[in-house]
């Protein structure tokens, strides 16, 4: 074992718990334990509080770079780096819709880029959704998924420990959603009309979450749950909620958040694109123009196009905006997800699990991050 490091904050979160005046102690890349300062004389000293690091399961983009336009390893880290900048220590990279060609070029950019800093897995959004529920997808890109597709898929998963597909009912069977689930793929609904009933038969055939709550799917109503009620009444159903205050209502949320039936629950994700970190006013999506103005992306036509906050932001807006504890919306964006994941050594700060940890500002911003014990870098 390599020597300890200690880190000394007046708070440190460790997921449960808040220790005051504390050191969290560091060795080998993981977490020893958490002490009073008093007992660790040496430790480096930081302003503010420890907590964990965030798991992002939807970013599309970051740091200038739109994963679907820059289909490289390169192109995963520099959205993995931008993002840590922001707090988010595990990150699955995103693609949206796309052609047959790309989605086997980001399949093999995620394996040359295992190992990367920050790099969780592999997302895939599409391109095999309902054709009625679109949203910024590319109407010509959506297809059903077939034979090839699906081997392609599964070939894929031994590749990576975690990868979602976001699929549609619409658009891909019952038997292939079990042979993607027997793969080791973590199938996410979105994007999709299906009703509850059919949600239901899918969440039977192995499905285990639902892609950005409310948005492009059906609504809870009172004699169609739809979707959306599926979602909250399944404690099968883990679902990702984009808190931005654009895609879903404060009310809605609220009543998701208070709603939802366990033990799977609500996590939140911050469906980046490009323009983390950077002044970009606006990029290109599959030959369409995106436009950045007042928080929002949108295409020309007004439709949301992802969003333009960091995780961390998420976690502020349902802290302030919603009123959720401090480490309520902390846990809905690092442990929540980390369980989605059916990770046990991220999103908490327990002994054995990943040091990977950021420094959070009164502001709830940050000003540090830590991934397997190592400064990742100066934040913007």
């Amino acid at each position: 074992m390599t020597q300890s490091t200690a880190f000394h904050a007046h708070r440190i979160f460790d997921g449960s718990t808040w220790h005051d005046d504390a050191a969290l102690i560091v060795a080998d890349g993981l977490v020893l334990d958490i002490v009073h300062a008093r007992d660790a004389p040496d430790a480096e000293r930081v302003e503010g509080a420890l907590v964990p690091g965030l798991v992002d399961l939807q970013v599309n983009g970051g740091g200038g770079v739109l994963f679907n336009n820059d289909i490289t390893a390169t192109g995963i880290e520099t959205i993995c780096t931008a993002h840590a900048t922001f707090g988010a220590t595990a990150v699955m990279v995103t693609l949206i819709t796309d052609t047959a060609d790309n989605t086997h070029a980001a399949i093999n950019a995620g394996r040359d880029a295992l190992g990367a800093s920050g790099f969780l897995g592999l997302h895939l959004e599409g391109p095999h959704l309902d054709l009625a529920r679109k949203g910024t997808h590319d109407l010509a890109l959506i297809r059903t998924m077939d034979a090839s597709d699906l081997a392609a898929l599964t070939a894929a998963a031994s590749a990576f420990d975690h990868m979602i597909c976001t699929i549609a009912p619409e658009s891909v069977s019952l038997d292939q959603v079990m042979a993607l689930a027997d793969a080791g793929v973590t199938v996410s609904l979105g994007h999709t009309g299906c009703d509850a009933a059919m949600a239901g038969e899918y969440a039977n055939a192995g499905v285990s979450m639902v892609t950005h709550l409310f948005n492009a799917m059906g609504q809870l109503q009172h004699r169609a749950p739809n979707l959306v009620g599926a979602a909250l009444d399944d404690g099968r159903l883990w679902a990702g909620l984009i808190a931005d205050g654009f895609h879903v209502s404060d009310a809605a949320m609220r009543i998701a958040l208070r709603g939802k039936a366990g033990p799977a629950s609500v996590f939140l994700v911050s469906d980046a694109m490009s323009t983390i970190g950077t002044d970009l006013t606006d990029f290109t999506l599959n030959g369409r123009q995106i436009y950045r103005a007042d928080g929002r992306l949108t295409l020309a036509d007004g439709t949301l196009a992802g969003a333009d906050i960091a995780l961390i932001d998420a976690v502020r807006y349902v802290h302030q905006s919603l009123g959720l504890p401090l480490e309520v919306a902390l846990n809905l964006a690092s442990l929540a997800p980390a369980q989605a994941m059916g990770i046990t050594d991220r999103g908490h700060l327990r002994p054995g699990a990943r040091a990977d940890f950021f420094n959070l500002t009164s502001d709830v911003t940050a000003a540090g991050t830590w991934i397997a014990g190592q400064r990742i870098g100066a934040n913007v």
